[in-house]
């Protein structure tokens, strides 16, 4: 399985080897940037599942960069971290980036790293739901396609025994079930 990839972005290199220094030991990959340009280039290239950006930077802000990044790679969780925190920032950050969490600093390191673990945590729960319901839409279409060559199945019922029964339907339950195992061989269902 590869590594989840975090990406940190600041300006001030001093600033990304000191959090790399701190998330040293977590089962990630660290990747930083120095700028919001730099960091869309690796967006493009990495699979990067958080992105840790500082607020202000040279040409673009990071409420830019991760309003850029919601629009570019909307499954990637972003987080804020500024030096300079002012309600207008942070506003913009949520509103435009739809951050996951903001950070002031200096930031307490431990709190910042579980809080990059909860965001992975996050991202597997949005990566698991988006294939359960494309899953689910893919059986549910098998299902109306055979529905509309059988109609009355998705009426059916069960009786006193549990077993099931078929309301108005052309075929019997026996046939019903070897129909949809062909299609399920088929890679349909």
């Amino acid at each position: 399985m590869t590594p989840c990839k975090i990406l940190l972005v600041d300006d001030e290199p001093r600033v990304t080897s000191a959090l790399s220094k701190v998330l040293r030991g977590q089962p990630y990959e660290v990747i930083c940037a120095d700028s919001g340009d730099e960091a869309l280039r690796l967006l493009d290239e990495h699979s990067i599942q958080v992105v840790v950006s500082d607020e202000r930077m040279p040409g673009m802000s990071g409420s830019q960069l991760l309003s850029t990044v919601r629009r570019l790679h909307p499954t990637t969780i972003r987080i804020m971290l500024t030096g300079h925190a002012n309600t207008e920032a942070a506003i913009r950050a949520i509103n435009e980036g739809e951050v996951y969490r903001f950070f002031s600093k200096p930031c307490n390191a431990a709190e910042l790293a579980a809080t990059i673990r909860q965001a992975l945590q996050q991202h597997e729960l949005q990566v698991k739901s988006r294939e359960l319901l494309r899953e689910f839409r893919r059986k549910n279409s098998c299902f109306e396609e055979i529905e509309s060559r059988h109609p009355g199945i998705a009426g059916s019922t069960t009786d006193a025994s549990g077993a099931y029964v078929l309301n108005d339907c052309d075929i019997s339950v026996d046939e019903l079930l070897r129909e949809m195992e062909l299609e399920i061989e088929r890679g349909r269902c």
